[in-house]
């Protein structure tokens, strides 16, 4: 498969841009679902030590990647400790 790749960009180099942003693309679309794997909330890899990880968070935790109107700083736990 990869000689066929090299192969097609060496016929047609336009398509050296588009096998590079591919691979990037799928690079970091690999990337980011690893890092939404072992994210703390995530029960699936360790049931038995740690059934519900998302008590132990902290509620300034930032659950999002990205936050745009929330600061996380400044929240308050609500609800009772388990």
């Amino acid at each position: 498969m990869i000689k066929t790749l090299v192969e097609q960009a060496r016929r047609y180099p336009g398509l050296i841009p588009q096998f590079f942003f591919l691979g990037m693309g799928l690079t970091g679309a690999t990337f980011y679902l690893i890092r939404l794997a072992r994210g703390p909330h995530v029960t699936m890899w360790d049931k038995k030590n740690n059934p519900e990880p998302w008590n132990k968070l902290d509620p300034t935790y930032q659950y999002k990647f990205v936050a745009v109107n929330t600061d996380y700083k400044n929240l308050k736990k609500e609800g009772p400790d388990f």
